[in-house]
């Protein structure tokens, strides 16, 4: 089954209440997984980084990145809570960490198996290298990026997981580990990759969903789709051509104030992806062309055999004129009636009739 990721991110706007609302939405839904960032803003960012042109449309607001994320952090206290919250309702808590500390503190206090790594950091290599150092099973965004920029992260990536804490890294280390049969094996077992389009939200235009294909292709992972477009044609669009995971930013109301609310799904909208994607899955069936259950009893129904078009004596002989095509289908097939032409019929029959010649 495809993985969903109801992707709450910061629109709790730094309020533990509103977090929790949102992992109760993201299980009613029937969402796996809900998804929170984890970050310190002074870490993240310096006090002159600008806004996003997405951020400041969305805020309505011009300010310093580092003046809005301060407002969008969740304490640590806050998460511990999150996490036995989503344990006792059985939904995965998962969190993107956007620094050393962040993510240590993911790792080692909250006991997370599964990370995310956002599109912005897939450049930051020291932090690429201390995700895969960790062991854990990593989920790597690809927004913005080329495919050379993605075989390089993943050359880190491999290091992390096949070399221990001594080996040092170099880009040359990062390529061997990458060409390596040990590398390749840790990055299949242990890696999945997300197309993504990095505006919020993600013009029609900009989507290139077959990318997700591409790239499943030439790095030989399991490809998934983190989804910023508006509505749920495109998540489930990606679930048809493959996608294994699927990740959807979602709020409980788009008219808040912060900077993801207007680009994310409402709660009934993220119930009604999960139902459609759950349909997909099941539509989807195997490559196998085979007459299912259902068509099978329909056979006799709609298709049809060779049928007396007039009454014919036996020993006559069978015509052109005296041979047709009806409905049901449960006589001789059609594609006998060449061969049942200039034939002395074996038994008489009424128009209508079905032909059993032998």
């Amino acid at each position: 089954m495809t993985l969903i990721i109801a992707e709450a991110g910061v629109n709790h706007n730094g309020d533990e209440r509103l977090a929790f609302e949102l992992v109760d939405a993201a299980y009613e839904s029937g969402s796996d997984v809900v998804k929170f960032q984890t970050f310190k803003a002074k870490r993240l960012v310096t006090e002159e980084a600008k806004q996003a042109d997405y951020q400041v449309v969305n805020t309505q607001k011009q300010e310093s990145q580092l003046a809005m994320l301060s407002r969008l952090e969740l304490s640590y206290e806050a998460h511990h809570k999150l996490v036995a919250h989503c344990n006792s309702l059985g939904i995965e808590f998962l969190s993107t960490a956007f620094d050393s500390e962040s993510l240590d503190f993911l790792v080692n206090d909250l006991g997370l198996k599964r990370l995310k790594l956002p599109s912005g950091e897939l450049t930051n290599a020291p932090l690429v290298l201390e995700h895969a150092r960790t062991g854990c099973d990593l989920i790597i965004s690809t927004g913005m990026a080329t495919l050379s920029e993605i075989e390089t992260a993943l050359g880190v990536i491999a290091f992390g997981y096949i070399t221990d804490e001594k080996a040092q890294p170099s880009m040359l280390a990062f390529q061997e580990a990458y060409a390596s049969e040990t590398g390749q094996k840790a990055l299949k077992d242990k890696v999945t990759i997300l197309h993504c389009t990095t505006e919020y939200p993600a013009p029609m235009e900009e989507i290139n969903l077959r990318a997700m294909d591409t790239l499943g292709r030439a790095f030989d992972l399991a490809a998934g789709y983190s989804d910023h477009s508006e509505g749920i044609t495109i998540p489930i669009a990606a679930v048809a051509l493959g996608a294994v995971l699927i990740e959807k930013h979602f709020t409980l109301d788009k008219n808040m104030e912060g900077p993801d609310h207007k680009a994310s799904l409402e709660p009934q909208e993220l119930e009604a992806m999960v139902k459609a994607i759950r349909q997909i899955e099941v539509a989807l069936g195997s490559c196998v062309k085979k007459p299912s259950i259902s068509e099978v009893k329909n056979k006799a129904v709609v298709r049809k055999s060779l049928v007396a078009a007039t009454d014919i004596k036996e020993g006559e002989e069978l015509t052109e004129s005296s041979l047709t095509i009806k409905r049901p289908g449960s006589g001789l097939s059609p594609y006998l009636y060449w061969d049942l032409i200039g034939h002395e019929a074996s038994k008489s029959y009424k128009a209508g009739e079905l032909i059993i010649e032998r």
